[in-house]
């Protein structure tokens, strides 16, 4: 089943795509609560390349590697990765005004209910929207 979210961040799309590929800015937005955090993360964005970000609970109780290969990039606008598990991702960027929407359609797995996923996936996003309007 896919999932899809979205958010409107006040911002143009080239700011929006570099804060959200670059590693040095995903460390700082990619969580979905206050006691999780990114460690660590990388992005060789190039169609074939890796994605790789350290998730942990602050309190050091459980963490995991998400990991991702590159499937196809439109540099600026979109890319498709496809996780470690076999589920494809599709992060779509347009411009609308003075604003930039992105939406997200993922593969949902199948250990967690749909609404966790959609509401952790969505948390995540709007924790890159305030990032990206207050940087």
């Amino acid at each position: 089943m896919k999932v899809t979210i979205q958010s409107k961040i006040a911002a143009d799309r080239s700011k929006v795509w570099d804060l959200y590929t670059g590693p040095e800015h995903i460390v700082n937005w990619n969580f979905a609560s206050e006691d999780w955090c990114c460690p660590s993360a990388e992005n060789d964005l190039v169609v074939g390349g890796k994605y790789k970000a350290q998730m942990e609970a602050r309190d050091g109780s459980f963490g995991f590697d998400l990991e991702a290969t590159y499937e196809s990039i439109t540099p600026g606008k979109d890319f498709v990765f496809i996780m470690a598990d076999g589920r494809k991702v599709e992060v779509s960027m347009d411009d609308e005004k003075a604003a930039t929407n992105v939406t997200i359609v993922f593969d949902a797995e199948t250990e967690n209910p749909i609404d966790m996923q959609r509401d952790g996936w969505q948390s995540i996003l709007d924790n890159f929207k305030r990032y990206v309007e207050k940087h």
